[in-house]
């Protein structure tokens, strides 16, 4: 089979209790993964997966490239069947050449009108998460499966080592902090977050391991001033390095975004501070308690969540969705956690 998922980050990441749970169950199927070079690392640990990545900007770009994709893709990976959990205009037009082809495809149902329904105040509960839509897929097409809820990410033991090293603290503890997101409505502000690592250093000194995009590097700094013991790995360390630091984290504090994924699905702890999303749409930190989950009741702010992914801008004009979470707030949750 063939499965196609090439973005976002987080996205790709969320398939891997699937296909960790794919490969267990049936052993013997020849399954190939369509996705981003960046994004190997998530499947490498997974035995017998065949990677598969596209070049867009070069041989696979526009219409002529996805006809030369479907081809290299029929020819390569032989597929007998296609999972699309992508559900985009360049799997769409894939789709319809594989179905000409005689292949069966399978596509995933993405929920947009249950998605919207939240947005518009229509409907507030909880829908199935992002993980248990793509099992879905695979159960239509045959292949019957539970995700797994365990830990999905694993590092090779020469990045682990590394970590172990780069991590010795003379007994403080680690705490990751993935500050920023892809769109300015799933961040809190960084005073705030200023605010918050000095309230924790101040009752449990500790180590602050900062993580995000390489073009995050320079925010990261100017909100590291006046923190005391802290590294930023963005830029500076391989995808596979920041993940091996990153699950030797006692817990991590991120906002909805890939970090936050990438650790819950490393078992790390993760407290998520949420805006303008919110996890009932189903991109919640896989397999974290809810109790880890900060956010503003849509009963006390009934205009949350206004965005699925984040873009947009705030309708109220205040941001009340983060304003309203001031440090002291998430500092309590914390210390109520008892994980610091």
């Amino acid at each position: 089979m063939l499965v196609i998922r090439t973005s976002a980050m987080g996205d790709v990441a969320l398939l891997t209790p699937v296909i960790r749970a794919l490969r267990k169950k049936y052993p013997e199927a020849g399954i190939s993964v369509l996705t981003r070079e960046a994004f190997n690392i998530f499947f490498t640990a997974i035995p017998g997966i065949d990677l598969i990545n596209p070049d867009f900007t070069g041989r696979h770009r526009g219409m002529p490239g996805l006809i030369k994709l479907s081809g290299d893709l029929v020819r390569n990976a032989k597929p007998d069947l296609v999972i699309d959990l992508h559900d985009v205009i360049r799997t769409k037009v894939l789709r319809f050449l594989f179905r000409i082809r005689g292949i069966r495809v399978f596509v995933i149902e993405k929920g947009r009108g249950e998605k919207k329904a939240i947005i518009r105040g229509r409907d507030k509960r909880k829908l199935k998460h992002t993980v248990e839509r793509y099992s879905e897929i695979f159960s239509r097409a045959g292949f019957n499966i539970d995700p797994d809820t365990g830990i999905a990410l694993a590092v090779a033991a020469d990045a682990e080592k590394k970590a172990s090293e780069a991590l010795a603290s003379g007994g403080l503890i680690n705490i990751g902090v993935a500050p920023f997101a892809k769109h300015a409505l799933k961040e809190w502000p960084a005073s705030n977050m200023k605010k918050l690592l000095q309230l924790i250093y101040s009752k449990t000194p500790c180590n602050f391991w900062f993580f995000g995009g390489a073009d995050e590097s320079a925010r990261l700094e100017d909100l590291s001033k006046g923190i005391p013991n802290v590294a930023i790995l963005a830029g500076r360390k391989s995808l596979e390095e920041e993940l091996a630091v990153m699950q030797k984290m006692e817990f991590m504090i991120a906002m909805d975004s890939s970090n936050m994924h990438m650790a819950a699905l490393l078992g790390v702890k993760v407290v998520s501070v949420w805006g303008a999303t919110d996890p009932v749409t189903g991109f919640g930190p896989w397999m974290q308690p809810d109790s880890y989950i900060i956010r503003i009741p849509s009963e006390e702010l009934t205009c949350r969540p206004c965005t699925i992914y984040g873009k947009g801008k705030c309708k109220r004009g205040d941001f009340a969705c983060m304003n309203w979470l001031t440090p002291e707030i998430v500092f309590d949750r914390i210390v109520n956690l008892n994980i610091v």
